[in-house]
């Protein structure tokens, strides 16, 4: 799943008349940047929430996506990109179906009967080209009894104190998700908006919203989260590559320059 539904009300006037999303990053649409991830990742769908312009989502990139051969000639698609193929989208759109967006789990609540019972969550609004999307990890995961499993990001300027504890290694496991205080002397690194879920960390006990959100309940995604990892029940690792929230006009100009 792939988030798309927010305002940008930081991002202002820029997406007065585009959602942020669609904001130029290195003359590509910012969300087409994590399209071209999940592609190369042999993904085969992807449903992406809108709410504020989301009909420009689907305009931009309709029911199919697919990797594009590069401009520069010794930038053509690798064989494993040709193989991926392409992503078909579906779209859960909040803003026409509640007149607004409904937060992260009230999102991926809405979407969850368009969901498998392993799915990913990502941002449209983050900028993470190294990232990849392996098969090994989803493998890992299920055959783990975690509810999720998240890709931190060492803290950026914009949040300091971080927003999870990583636990220690064991046997090459991915350590536990740690919900430590903001006050804490352990380190804290900030989600990346990168995960592997399962859907029932969307049901009951942990979220109390029914499955498809009926009466569009708005919901944060971190108290699910911090629940959870109380519990042991997220792991965690960290993730060293390019990672920008574009969260500000000066955060995308600086990606552009």
């Amino acid at each position: 799943m792939l988030l798309a539904a927010g305002r940008g009300e930081r991002m202002r006037p820029l997406t007065d008349n585009c959602p942020k999303p669609l904001l130029p990053v290195q003359g590509k649409p910012l969300m087409q940047w994590p399209l071209e991830a999940l592609a190369r990742g042999g993904l085969g769908q992807v449903v992406v929430n809108t709410a504020w312009l989301g009909e420009q989502i689907e305009q931009q990139f309709g029911s199919v996506f697919g990797l594009q051969p590069r401009s520069n000639v010794h930038e053509q698609l690798s064989n494993q990109e040709r193989i991926a193929g392409s992503l078909q989208i579906r779209y859960s759109h909040e803003g026409h179906d509640f007149g607004c967006a409904l937060e992260t789990a009230g999102g991926i609540a809405r979407a969850l009967p368009q969901l498998g019972e392993v799915f990913w969550v990502l941002a449209g609004d983050v900028y993470a080209p190294d990232f990849a999307f392996s098969q090994d990890a989803v493998t890992r995961f299920v055959q783990s009894d975690m509810l999720a499993h998240l890709w931190l990001v060492p803290n950026p300027e914009h949040n300091p104190a971080g927003d999870f504890g990583l636990g220690a290694v064991v046997d090459k496991l991915p350590g536990l998700a740690l919900n430590l205080p903001k006050d804490t002397p352990q380190p804290r690194y900030t989600y990346s908006t990168i995960g592997l879920y399962r859907r029932g960390l969307f049901e009951a006990p942990w979220c109390e919203i029914p499955p498809g959100n009926p009466t569009g309940t708005k919901a944060a995604l971190a108290p699910l989260l911090r629940k959870a990892m109380d519990h042991g029940k997220v792991s965690a690792e960290l993730y060293t590559g390019r990672w920008t929230d574009v969260g500000t006009p000066q955060r995308l100009a600086q990606l552009n320059a």
